[in-house]
């Protein structure tokens, strides 16, 4: 089965039960099916995307990010998720890289796609509600054109169907294509994890553009023929209101979101009994805030993962939680784990290594990068770059990242990429950047920068110059302005003693 079979299957067995409710608006599995079918009409006839074409999107939470997803399945095309904080000269490389057909766009980055018309001839760009400009195609007008034919070619379960764009430590976005086959592996191990059922009601509030948002629960529910309640961006009276008025069952909170929502005057009174267990990841996760949800009684499931496993491939359970605590839990499912040493030999139990991941959720491969794809994908195993160990009691342990890969907020920023930005500013003659922990973040960025000559520029210069070259996400947030860097024998920079002093 294709991942387009879930919405049939549902909409045949249940139309009227709610499939997503976003502000406000119900919609059924009938309905969402019948949204599917006229997107794939519209990207057939009204663009003529065919199967093997990758079709793009930039814009925040909303269901017909999922109608456009679900079309690209009917139709075997390649759903390409933006992320929407990132500049429009990553969105370029991006959209150059996976030579997108048609990107769309919603309203409010319709400015900041401006000079994509240039850049890209060749990709349509469609207009997702706003006003029609030189240049644009009308997201209304395509559907009007559409006589509404489904034209339903023979998908395989192995053909691509969505392309989520990853860093390495190279810093250059590298677009990790996952299979219908993928997303099915990882739709059961999520159903294991969660120890999900059809009539689950789940909290997203976590964005679609990454796998995290879109993978952890939103397609898993969809597969099982459950409801989301779809935010489209976190917001902390939603949240709340959401908690207090809709009762979902199961949801995704990160560290981040921690702060903001016991600092609001109304969070203390919220019953959470509706809760089976809440999921979180993406970093280290502190102590107090796994203790803080047992003691209201919600266990708190942790899951290890990357946009190349699905994500989902090691995680707890709400019925091991207390037995794995601290830990990442045990291997998925449907996942082989390995720890490897230096010589790519097993590690024996309790020796640190780095994590190896097989099973039918692991990515095909990196798009249009065959090096890549041989570095990270041996034998079948995903080599994730991560050091972890295992216990005598089966239980996985991340240890630290063998890349230097940030994870601040729930987001990747990666070192290489900010190093390589900040280097080409004429007054710097050399920069290193680092990941400093950080309670609320997980980590926050810091840069070790040695300046040229007498020059004057100091961290609010530095930010100002930044601006749009990269996510305001990836900007530092520790500037150590140095005479000299520390370096070992061989001449590198010794990140580990930076890391000291961050």
């Amino acid at each position: 089965m294709t991942i387009a079979g879930w919405i049939d299957k549902w909409a045949s067995a249940c139309p009227e039960k709610t499939a997503i409710q976003f502000e406000g608006e119900k919609i059924s599995y009938g309905t969402f099916n019948q949204k599917i079918t006229d997107t794939a009409a519209m990207l057939d006839e009204s663009l003529d995307i065919k199967k093997g074409d990758r079709v793009a999107f930039l814009g925040q939470n909303h269901p017909r990010t999922l109608y456009l997803l679900f079309a690209c399945a009917r139709i075997g095309a390649i759903f390409v998720p933006l992320n929407w904080r990132l500049t429009p000269a990553e969105h370029i490389h991006m959209l150059m890289d996976c030579t997108a057909s048609a990107l769309f766009v919603e309203q409010d980055y319709q400015d900041h796609c401006e000079i994509l018309k240039e850049k890209l001839p060749e990709c349509r760009l469609i207009t997702w509600g706003g006003m029609d400009q030189p240049g644009w195609l009308g997201l209304r007008q395509l559907m009007a054109s559409a006589k509404g034919q489904d034209p339903r070619p023979i998908v395989d379960p192995s053909d691509p169907i969505l392309l989520i764009f990853t860093s390495g430590t190279t810093g250059f976005p590298k677009g990790a294509v996952l299979t219908h086959a993928a997303l099915e592996a990882n739709a059961e191990n999520s159903i294991d994890m969660h120890d999900m059922v059809h009539e689950d009601v789940l909290l997203i509030i976590l964005p679609m553009f990454h796998v995290g948002g879109l993978n952890v629960q939103t397609t898993p529910a969809f597969s099982i023929g459950a409801t989301i309640l779809l935010h489209k961006a976190f917001d902390v009276v939603q949240v709340i209101k959401a908690f207090n008025e809709d009762q979902p069952t199961l949801g995704i909170i990160l560290p981040p979101h921690m702060a903001p929502l016991r600092a609001h005057a109304k969070w203390a009174d919220i019953d959470f009994s509706c809760l089976r267990s809440l999921t979180t990841g993406s970093c280290v996760i502190p102590d107090d805030m796994i203790d803080y949800w047992q003691e209201l009684n919600v266990p708190l499931i942790q899951v290890y993962g990357s946009s190349e496993t699905g994500p989902t491939s090691i995680y707890q359970k709400a019925g091991n939680v207390l037995e794995t605590k601290g830990s990442m839990g045990y291997a998925a499912q449907g996942c082989k784990v390995r720890i490897i040493d230096d010589q790519g030999n097993d590690c024996d139990i309790g020796q640190s290594g780095e994590i190896l991941i097989k099973g039918q959720n692991v990515m095909a491969f990196y798009w249009g990068n065959k090096s890549a794809t041989a570095a990270a994908l041996k034998d079948g195993w995903y080599y994730t770059g991560d050091i972890g160990y295992q216990d005598d009691q089966g239980r996985y342990f991340f240890v630290d990242r063998k890349k230097d890969m940030i994870i601040s907020g729930g987001e990747n920023i990666y070192p290489a990429e900010l190093e390589a930005v900040l280097a080409s500013h004429s007054d710097i003659l050399e920069v290193a950047v680092v990941g400093r922990a950080d309670d609320r973040w997980g980590e926050i960025v810091a840069a070790f920068i040695i300046l040229k000559g007498n020059s004057a520029l100091d961290r609010e210069d530095i930010l100002d110059w930044l601006g749009d070259r990269l996510g305001r996400y990836k900007h530092p947030r520790i500037f150590h302005f140095v005479d000299e860097m520390p370096r070992n024998s061989m001449g590198k920079i010794m990140k580990e003693s930076l890391r000291e002093i961050a």
